[in-house]
């Protein structure tokens, strides 16, 4: 509970961990919360979850609940799928696709992801599940990170088509990008180039400092 207080006035860092993928792991309190960081970022819970949490509110909350299957591609700590759960109350199945095992040992142990009844992780590359998978999704929520770096491959058009065969009609997708450099909204205006009439875009800049949300409904 100290920690917990302290961290209104300067972060208390609790845990750190190495990782091959992510680098740099850490766990800290922060203004009164639990939070998982990289190198350079906030991963999951702190402004992450606050970014997610209003594309979700775009969405809309009661619609969500009434989703059947939710995918979630870069589960990192799970702040998401915590706000899925324990805000909007969503019962259906999530599944939770995370390249990193390390990520997932630190959710489980300090924000009990694992408690989730409704939730099956998968330790995968996104590209690869999406290739693989034969299931269908109402909700699809793309968060992929390797600390500052968004991987090339989201922006292409076989993982961009890939993703959209996997969203059933009126099904989204809430894709989280990180705008650093004028380059990065350059490509996000490409990226919103690539859906056509069948798909309803909007894009959300300054969502923070240096993220836009996409929300993709698929009308057809």
């Amino acid at each position: 509970m100290l920690k917990r207080i302290l961290s209104y006035f300067i972060p208390i860092n609790i845990y750190k961990k190495k990782s091959s993928i992510s680098k740099n792991l850490e766990v800290t309190w922060n203004n009164g919360e639990l939070v998982l960081d990289s190198k350079s970022t906030n991963y999951s819970y702190g402004s992450l979850q606050r970014i997610l949490r209003k594309g979700l509110n775009y969405i809309g909350y009661e619609r969500i609940r009434k989703f059947s299957n939710v995918l979630v591609l870069g589960v990192a700590g799970g702040s998401v799928i915590k706000t899925l759960v324990d805000e909007i109350q969503y019962e259906g199945n999530i599944t939770g696709v995370e390249i990193d095992p390390k990520t997932i040992e630190i959710a489980n142990e300090y924000f009990g992801l694992n408690e989730i009844k409704n939730l099956n992780i998968v330790i995968d590359d996104a590209f690869e599940f999406v290739l693989k998978t034969k299931e269908r999704y109402d909700l699809i929520i793309i968060d992929i990170f390797q600390d500052t770096v968004m991987p090339n491959f989201l922006f292409e058009d076989f993982f961009i088509n890939r993703v959209n065969l996997l969203l059933n009609v009126n099904g989204f997708i809430l894709f989280n990008t990180m705008t650093l450099i004028k380059k990065d909204k350059e490509r996000n205006l490409y990226y919103r180039a690539r859906f056509n009439e069948n798909y309803s875009v909007r894009m959300y800049p300054k969502i923070e400092d240096h993220n836009e949300l996409f929300t993709i409904k698929k009308l057809k």
